[in-house]
């Protein structure tokens, strides 16, 4: 089976431009991603996809491979889509990797990749939630399953909503599941859900997942107890990771 992973680096942002050039103690955001993914046993070959001919010209200069594509993409699923047509080469499947994850931990591309086949349509990652903080939060999307361990929904919400018992005990009665922002798409399912309308659920929570679920395709959800790697969202979140990388990097 070959696996194409894309890294979506796109230049804009409101919160932080220029995020994937972003210096990380000698090498850049968007490196050290590119640098995690290469650990990975699984995914045949590696690309960051980018609106931004600096940083294309970046990834060429330390060895990596990129793919210039549109910036008028609505989201990093619809830049998998165009990289994945660049190719010279055929993929069975397309994992989206955050750029913003500079420490993302190989082996959990690698759980994900593992669980993919043929009947497989979408998977992602999903962690069991142990605090009223992360179910609360609004930032954490929340995702409720069936049977088969696919999705039935994803929310900023906590759900489900545990009848006759305080929130503040929920976790005790319940167990609450988190999304986790890693994705695997079947390429021809990768084609067919970029060529869909933004729908109703997607619009109320800002979710693209639930455009998915709303048109009937499945998501299978693969559970780890892993940390998750820190996410660099502000120039703040990189001042931590800066600090984080001067206690446990030893010079090469």
């Amino acid at each position: 089976m070959k696996i194409l992973g894309v890294i979506p680096a796109r230049y804009a942002s409101t919160r932080f431009p220029g995020k994937p050039l972003a210096d990380l103690l000698g090498r850049s955001m968007v490196e050290r991603v590119y640098r995690q993914c290469s650990k990975s046993t699984r995914l045949s070959e590696i690309v960051v996809a980018t609106d931004h001919r600096e940083i294309y010209d970046h990834v060429v200069a330390f060895g990596g491979k990129a793919s210039l594509t549109s910036p008028d993409h609505p989201s990093g699923t619809d830049r998998c889509f165009e990289t994945l047509n660049q190719q010279k080469s055929t993929f069975d499947f397309v994992v989206n990797v955050q750029g913003d994850e500079p420490f993302i931990d190989p082996a959990q591309i690698d759980l994900l990749c593992a669980s993919l086949d043929q009947d497989t349509e979408l998977a992602t990652l999903i962690q069991k939630i142990t605090t009223l903080e992360q179910l609360l939060a609004p930032t954490e999307a929340k995702v409720v399953l069936n049977h088969r361990r696919e999705a039935l929904y994803f929310s900023r919400s906590p759900i489900p909503f545990v009848q006759k018992v305080p929130q503040e005990e929920w976790l005790k009665h319940t167990v609450f599941y988190r999304h986790m922002g890693l994705y695997a798409y079947r390429s021809d399912i990768l084609k067919a859900i970029t060529q869909l309308p933004v729908s109703p659920l997607e619009r109320a929570e800002s979710l693209e997942q639930l455009r998915w679920i709303e048109n009937g395709y499945r998501i299978k959800t693969v559970e780890t107890d892993a940390e998750e790697g820190m996410c660099v969202d502000t120039p703040e979140d990189l001042e931590k990771a800066r600090e984080y990388l001067r206690r446990v990097e030893t010079p090469d």
